[in-house]
């Protein structure tokens, strides 16, 4: 850190730059910039709090986070929010609520997508190198596998599943829940008669999180997010990658073993048998045998823990994705585009599911829908070759969450700017 002195007054260089930076970006009709929160390619995240927050018309919590980019090169911020929208709100997906244009102070057009604040930060950051005890990495892990299972079921795949791209956010009872962030690399799971369109030319994502038919074939579908869950999982587990012990190969070489089928991530040897098998679960080399996100949801190692949703109170904030109007106080100095969107709600079809074992991996069977709509497994008692499989040699019935809202764009004030 650089320490100038002007005119007898200290000047943090630090500060200033993030100062000149809020000051590039501008504020919005409601909520002042604050803090740079963190930098990437996409753009830069920013602290920001209300003007008024103790007035009964405010729409906004009374601290967000705000991505911001220059209109221009803000496609990847634009295509969050598109995807967002299309999903409709979760309790496992961080919230939007809404997008607006700031002016900054060369007069450049700014867009603005106004996000929920995570003050946990990270779960790399939360992890850091020592790993979580496992009671909490159960905790973690049910939190993603029910946003997954929410991204999944409304069309889309995330493709960029890491640490670094969960946030924790905080509760009125001092703990944190994991919410899936930046999804701004989404793509629509592939129809059935889509199947026969070209393969992406380049995969989405950090690669040491891409699954073997990624890496080999450009096929970054469902299955591909479980892989980097199993990944996710391993790190919370062990606090290093899940491929820390694999030091002898280099980047390149490693991938190319990886999409070739040669190297799989270790699974710890000192954890529980239910987070075994779990990741055995996740971590399948074809990807037709990985476990699906409606499937993990009742795996022995998510069971055990107190269903949150029952006995924690959230304060209640007007969201803009929720309302289809509302009031929003405005100052004459400002400028403001801004969009949002109203819920509709809908019950989704039951859809029947088959699928068959392999028998060096899963060995598992799936006997289909029952009458409740829900998911029955059943694993084959013959191919049952350890202690630790054999534990799991029962039929498991998967609830589907409700939580299937979904939400349509009302405006696009935005144009795609580029």
């Amino acid at each position: 850190m650089e320490i100038k002195e002007q005119d007898d007054v200290y000047v943090d260089k630090t500060e200033q730059n993030k100062l000149c930076k809020r000051n590039k970006y501008g504020d919005g009709v409601a909520w002042f910039r604050g803090a740079l929160l963190g930098k990437g390619s996409f753009g830069s995240v920013f602290l920001a709090t209300l003007k008024k927050p103790k007035s009964k018309f405010r729409c906004f919590p009374p601290v967000m986070a705000i991505k911001s980019a220059e209109v221009s090169v803000s496609c990847s911020i634009q295509k969050e929010r598109e995807v967002l929208s299309n999903i409709g709100r979760s309790d496992y997906v961080i919230r939007c609520f809404g997008d607006e244009i700031t002016s900054g102070d060369n007069g450049g057009m700014v867009y603005n997508l106004l996000l929920e604040y995570g003050c946990g930060g990270t779960l790399a950051a939360f992890v850091g190198g020592g790993g979580l005890d496992e009671f909490d990495v159960k905790r973690y892990t049910r939190d993603l596998v029910r946003g997954i299972f929410h991204i999944h079921s409304n069309g889309y795949v995330h493709c960029d599943l890491k640490p670094d791209n969960i946030l924790l956010v905080g509760n009125c009872g001092g703990e944190f829940r994991a919410k899936i962030c930046d999804l701004g690399l989404a793509k629509r799971v592939m129809q059935r008669s889509d199947r026969k369109r070209k393969l992406d030319p380049y995969f989405r994502g950090t690669p040491l999180y891409l699954s073997p038919e990624v890496l080999a074939g450009g096929i970054q579908e469902s299955a591909s997010d479980i892989w980097a869950l199993g990944c996710i999982v391993i790190q919370m587990l062990t606090g290093k990658s899940a491929w820390d012990g694999i030091r002898h190969l280099d980047g390149g070489e490693l991938l190319e073993r990886i999409a070739e089928g040669r190297e799989m991530p270790r699974i710890p040897d000192e954890i529980s048998v239910e987070a075994k098998n779990f990741l055995k679960r996740c971590l399948v080399r074809k990807p037709m045998y990985r476990w699906t996100a409606e499937m993990l949801l009742n795996h022995p190692f998510l069971e055990g823990l107190v269903e949150v949703d029952k006995v924690e109170k959230y304060e209640e904030v007007s969201d803009v994705n929720a309302d289809s109007s509302f009031m929003l106080l405005s100052e004459a100095d400002d400028e403001l585009g801004f969009s949002f969107w109203e819920d509709d709600s809908f019950i989704s079809e039951e859809e029947s599911v088959s699928y068959c074992s392999e028998e060096d991996v899963n060995n598992v069977e799936v006997i289909g829908l029952a009458r409740e709509g829900t998911l029955k497994i059943q694993e084959s008692a013959d191919t049952a070759s350890s202690r630790s499989d054999s534990e799991f040699n029962h039929a498991m019935r998967t609830a589907v969450p409700s939580d299937t809202r979904h939400q349509y764009p009302i405006a696009f004030t935005i144009p795609a700017g580029v």
